[in-house]
């Protein structure tokens, strides 16, 4: 997981994200990310404290580094064929 992509998420926006902060980051809506997360289909982990369902933000970098490793093989296989 990048160090960059950590400090930068949690530079603006803390530590934690709750579901709607966690939707405007990922560009969807807080009713998307709530059905992904009842499926068990969201691929960031999530839990709840205080009534609300927050993420870790050193997990959303992890899923934007991971979207991103995923970006550049897809893009090497592609090169290679």
């Amino acid at each position: 997981m990048s160090l960059l992509s950590q400090m930068v998420l949690i530079e603006q926006h803390g530590l934690r994200v709750d579901l709607d902060r966690l939707a405007t980051i990922l560009e969807t809506t807080p009713a998307n990310l709530r059905r992904k997360v009842s499926d068990g289909t969201l691929d960031i982990p999530t839990y709840m404290d205080g009534g609300k369902r927050w993420a870790d933000t050193r997990d959303v970098a992890a899923y934007f580094d991971s979207r991103r490793a995923g970006a550049n093989l897809q893009a090497s296989n592609l090169r290679i064929a």
